[in-house]
């Protein structure tokens, strides 16, 4: 009888499965009412009974400080609520003591790119197995409203009252630049293609980051209106698609051509241009040379902005690197005695 109920257990633990529901948690979620973190929250909780399986208890959600850190509140996970900008430092510190959990990062533009763009530009380069979700309405939103380092030039806020004169970070040539081995982006209002990228995210084995294009209703409403309103959305933005080629517009009469290291844009509808003329995205190119062009592209010069999987590679990661050598290691030597390590070398005792 004992050994049945045991297997009647395990079965049922085997055939779990999770809803969105179950990663929602008892807080009240205090975004402003339109934010569009609620859509982020939204599709992380329709994704995730997806990614986890049957593990819910290995995933921990990190972040630090603004209206994106108050993430871990409100997922049904374990969870850290960080201080200002070191939300990466602490998930590394979660992911090389337990290799086992499944690490995600929350953060903002001010969080991840001010105070914190050193441990991101060192949890890129390490290519420490997690996962950051960089939520960029290109404001500082909890503190009122003052411009963020990812803020347009002229940007007019109570900290630069006639016009911000700071260069804007671009998030995701910074990621390319450390050496990050999943960089992408998506959109707020886009749920299915957010969803789709969390999923792809939650596969790759290294640092995986993805910039959400976030609107801030109250500070920064209408930020990316270019790139969501439906009248405008299909000349502003190409979806990128692996081995296709990079075709946009309302009518899909546009393309995206590479001359050299030059991108231009073409009508492929007519005149001497076609689509076999269009540049064909490679997300797994090695060199992060095209990844980097395409980074760079932006409405403000007359191309559309790329959304989807900018480049994603395959590179073993610190945290694995970091386990295998404790093991080799102990494999020789034995365990660690902690008493001998504070007592041997030179020592003194004090009166």
């Amino acid at each position: 009888m004992a050994e049945n109920k045991i297997q009647e257990q395990e079965q049922t633990t085997k055939s779990v499965r999770f809803t969105p529901k179950d990663f929602a948690s008892d807080q009240d979620v205090r975004w402003c009412p339109g934010c569009g973190d609620y859509s982020i929250l939204a599709q992380v909780q329709r994704t995730f009974p997806e990614i986890v399986g049957e593990q819910k208890e290995n995933i921990v959600w990190v972040s630090g400080i603004g209206c994106s850190s108050r993430f871990p509140y409100y997922m049904n996970t374990y969870g850290f609520h960080g201080i200002h900008g070191r939300a990466p430092a602490i998930a590394t510190g979660v992911k090389v003591a337990r290799p086992d959990l499944s690490v995600w990062i929350a953060t903002g533009d001010g969080d991840l790119l001010s105070i914190g763009g050193n441990h991101f530009i060192h949890a890129c380069r390490k290519n420490i197995d997690f996962k950051i979700l960089l939520f960029n309405n290109r404001i500082y939103g909890l503190t009122k409203g003052q411009y963020s380092p990812t803020s347009e030039q002229g940007k007019k806020t109570k900290t630069s009252p006639f016009g911000s004169v700071d260069y804007p970070f671009n998030p995701l040539s910074i990621a390319l630049g450390a050496e990050a081995t999943f960089v992408a982006r998506t959109l707020d209002r886009d749920p299915k293609h957010m969803q789709a990228i969390i999923k792809r995210a939650a596969e790759h084995k290294g640092t995986a980051f993805i910039e959400i294009f976030q609107n801030c209703v109250i500070f920064n409403d209408g930020a990316f209106d270019s790139l969501t309103d439906k009248s405008t959305k299909e000349d502003n933005t190409i979806y990128l698609e692996h081995k296709k080629p990079m075709v946009f517009g309302k009518y899909k009469d546009k393309g995206i051509k590479l001359d050299g290291t030059t991108p231009k844009v073409i009508n492929i509808s007519e005149g001497n241009n076609s689509i076999n003329d269009c540049w064909v995205h490679d997300e797994f190119d090695k060199s992060f040379v095209r990844a980097t062009i395409l980074a760079h592209l932006n409405d403000e010069e007359g191309f559309p902005v790329p959304v989807g999987i900018i480049r994603q590679i395959d590179k073993p990661t610190y945290d694995e690197g970091s386990e295998a050598q404790i093991k080799n290691v102990k494999s020789k030597l034995g365990e660690g005695d902690l008493e001998k390590v504070l007592f041997s070398g030179n020592t003194w005792n004090v009166n």
